[in-house]
C-alpha cells in the first residue's frame, strides 16, 4: 500500500496533473461541491458528496453526435467522436463509484454497445475515496455497497492525517507506478482500523437497515402487485414533475436525441432526460405515460423492480442520498421502500 500525507496531496495532484488531466471534487461559490480541473488554485473541498455524480464523466449532460451536411444532392456525414485523451477522477464515493456497474450493463454489456459511453469509460481512470463521515441521508449499505472498501481502479483513504492508495485493476496499478516517486510505502494497519470505524458509522445511521424483501429479484406476480398497489397515489399526490431526483441521480441513464439545423447543416445532440416529465418519450400517438402517478410508479418501479428482476437483483439505486437532499417536496425513494414494506395490498 503507498500514501502521502496531507499536507503533500497537492504535491502529489500536480504530479498526476502533469501527465495526465486531472478532476477532484472541489467546493463551488455557492457552498456546494462539484468535479473541476485541478489547478493550483482548486481545491479539494472536505464535503462528503459532489452536486452531481461523477457520471457525468462517462455520460456527460449533453453530447454532440453526428452532423449532416447536405450540398445539393449529396448528403455528407461527420462523425465527431474522437479520440480521447486519458484522463482522472479523484475521490469519487463508493456509491458512484458502484453505479458505473448499473450503467455498464446496459451500455456496455448489451448490443448495441453505446461507443461514446465506451470511448470514455475506457479513457478514465476512478480514483475512490472511503466516507469517513457519511450523512444521515446515505443508505449504500442497504444495497451492500461498502463505503469502507469502495471499488474503482484505485481505492483511497484519508486516516492519520495521510492518503492511503491501493490499486484494484491493472489500469490503476499502471497509475499508481507512475506517480510512484511522491508516494511512500506504507503498512495497511492505519487503514483497516479506518476501515472499522467507517462501518461502525454506517451501521447507525438512520436509514442502514432499509428492507428491500419485497422488492429486487421478485417473480411476475409480486411485480404486478408492486405495480397495482394504491401507493403509486399518494407517493404521486405532491410530485411536482421537476425531474430533480433524475438529474442528481448517479444511475439514471435516459437521454433524448435532439435534431438541429442551422440551413447548412443538421447536427444531432442527445442529452439527459426524465421519466418525471410529462412529454417524455411521447410518440406521434400520444404520450405512453400521462399521469404523475404513472410516471411516479415508473421511476420508482425502474429502480426498485424492474432493473433488478433484468439484472440479476443489482438494484439502480446505489444509496447516494442525493434525491433526499434535493427533492423539494421530500419525496425520495426510501419513503417509497417504507411504503411499500407497509402496504398492505402488496
Amino acid at each position: 500500500m503507498l500514501s502521502i500525507s496531507s499536507n503533500k496531496i497537492n504535491d502529489f495532484f500536480e504530479t498526476v496533473a502533469s501527465k495526465i488531466d486531472l478532476y477532484i471534487p472541489s467546493d463551488t461559490t455557492e457552498g456546494k461541491a462539484d468535479f473541476k480541473k485541478w489547478s493550483k488554485d482548486v481545491k479539494l473541498t472536505a464535503q462528503l458528496k459532489t452536486i452531481r455524480s461523477a457520471k457525468d464523466f462517462f455520460f456527460p449532460k449533453t453530447e454532440h453526435m453526428v452532423s449532416y451536411k447536405v450540398n445539393g444532392t449529396e448528403v455528407s456525414v461527420e462523425d465527431p467522436r474522437k479520440e480521447l485523451k486519458d484522463f482522472v477522477v479523484f475521490g469519487v464515493r463508493a456509491c458512484d463509484a458502484k453505479s458505473f456497474e448499473v450503467i455498464d450493463n446496459v451500455y456496455l454489456n448489451m448490443n448495441p454497445v453505446d461507443s461514446y459511453y465506451k470511448n470514455r469509460r475506457e479513457h478514465g481512470i476512478v480514483i475512490t475515496l472511503a466516507c469517513n463521515e457519511p450523512a444521515k441521508t446515505c443508505f449504500c449499505s442497504t444495497y451492500n455497497i461498502d463505503a469502507a472498501n469502495p471499488a474503482g481502479d484505485v481505492s483511497c483513504w484519508f486516516t492519520d492525517n495521510k492518503y492511503f492508495f491501493n490499486a484494484n485493476t491493472d489500469k490503476g496499478k499502471s497509475f499508481l507506478d507512475s506517480v510512484k516517486n511522491v508516494l511512500s510505502d506504507e503498512n495497511e494497519k492505519a487503514v483497516e482500523a479506518c476501515k472499522k470505524e467507517i462501518t461502525d458509522k454506517i451501521s447507525k445511521l438512520p436509514f442502514a437497515k432499509l428492507d428491500l424483501s419485497k422488492t429486487g429479484n421478485v417473480k411476475p406476480e409480486q411485480m404486478m402487485k408492486i405495480f397495482n398497489s394504491k401507493i403509486w397515489q399518494k407517493v404521486a399526490e405532491a410530485c411536482l414533475g421537476c425531474g430533480t431526483c433524475t438529474y442528481v441521480c448517479p444511475t439514471c441513464m435516459c437521454f433524448d436525441v435532439r435534431d438541429f439545423d442551422n440551413g447548412k447543416s443538421v447536427t444531432q445532440t442527445r442529452c439527459w432526460d426524465s421519466c418525471m416529465y410529462s412529454d417524455f418519450t411521447q410518440m406521434a400517438a400520444a404520450n405512453p405515460r400521462l399521469t404523475q402517478v404513472e410516471r411516479s410508479r415508473q421511476r420508482f418501479m425502474h429502480k426498485l423492480v424492474y432493473y433488478p428482476m433484468a439484472h440479476d437483483g443489482l438494484y439502480s439505486c446505489v444509496g447516494c442520498g442525493r434525491c433526499l437532499e434535493s427533492c423539494p417536496i421530500n419525496m425520495n425513494i426510501v419513503k417509497v421502500i417504507n411504503s411499500i414494506n407497509e402496504s398492505d395490498d402488496i
